[in-house]
């Protein structure tokens, strides 16, 4: 599979995603001490809504569209809803924020960030678009490889590891990356993002971080239809390591409000094992 997250920027897993994404940098650069982040696949970081991939698939009205215009939307999809409209200019919903541009609008002075992106094109993009951020730099390299080799010894860290899933190893090189950077830092946090097509994938892997990474994990599901057909994305799920006290109840409300996109979706918050 070619993927191109183009055609998906804006739908239903990039506001759960993201909004995750910015309540955890909330509580990160509100806290003591510098941060550093590393992002395994940026991707090219901004997104045109009025393209023809994210026409084709129409993904992004049936997402950041219905956001932006609920009025029942919950206060923790806030920090999402204001980015997008500054990058929109207060207007229409044209372009939608990737994680690259989300997490160096969020940096302090001191803080840094290590974008990742495998593809030679999509970096070329990501590059322009984060060119003189202070603390910030792009790689068009293995972001799996590049997490564990530039993961700091001390301090803070969050990895962002959200694969495109083309690779039928990336469920272990998930894992591999995760036992890696904890062994380089033990405080290190990451938040992960995986589809969701049916649970013995998703329970598979999870029991194999289970056994390679002795950390808290917090798992946040969004099931957008019931798990019958293991070829489509029925949802998605977000699973953290090392996650703050508190932000279990923010999930529920991002991904309950998320799940009501979908027809019968149904959204749960937990941590394996318990």
């Amino acid at each position: 599979m070619n993927y191109r997250h183009a055609f998906h920027a804006g739908n239903f897993a990039d506001l759960v995603k993201h909004a995750a994404l910015l309540r955890w940098l909330g509580r990160l650069t509100a806290g003591p001490g510098s941060l550093s982040v590393i992002d395994t696949h940026a991707g090219r970081g901004l997104y045109d809504l009025a393209g023809a991939e994210a026409k084709k698939s129409g993904e992004a009205e049936a997402g950041i569209g219905r956001l932006m215009a609920a009025a029942d939307v919950p206060g923790t999809f806030a920090p999402l809803t204001e980015a997008v409209r500054r990058l929109n200019g207060g207007g229409s919903v044209r372009r939608y924020p990737g994680s690259p541009w989300l997490i160096a609008q969020a940096l302090r002075p001191g803080d840094r960030y290590l974008a990742c992106e495998l593809r030679s094109e999509e970096h070329a993009v990501l590059r322009e678009a984060l060119k003189a951020r202070p603390g910030v730099r792009t790689a068009c390299a293995d972001g799996y490889a590049a997490a564990v080799a530039e993961t700091p010894a001390s301090g803070r860290v969050l990895v962002l590891i959200d694969p495109p899933f083309e690779r039928a190893d990336d469920y272990a090189r998930i894992v591999e990356t995760l036992a890696g950077v904890r062994r380089r830092n033990r405080d290190t946090a990451a938040l992960v993002w995986l589809p969701l097509k049916d649970l013995e994938t998703f329970d598979a892997f999870l029991r194999d971080l289970e056994d390679a990474v002795d950390a808290p994990l917090l798992v946040a599901e969004t099931r957008m239809r019931p798990l019958a057909d293991p070829l489509k994305m029925n949802g998605c799920a977000l699973v953290l390591l090392n996650p703050p006290a508190g932000l279990a109840a923010e999930l529920e409300a991002i991904c309950g409000w998320a799940a009501g996109l979908g027809e019968g979706g149904a959204a749960r918050v937990y941590a394996p094992g318990a």
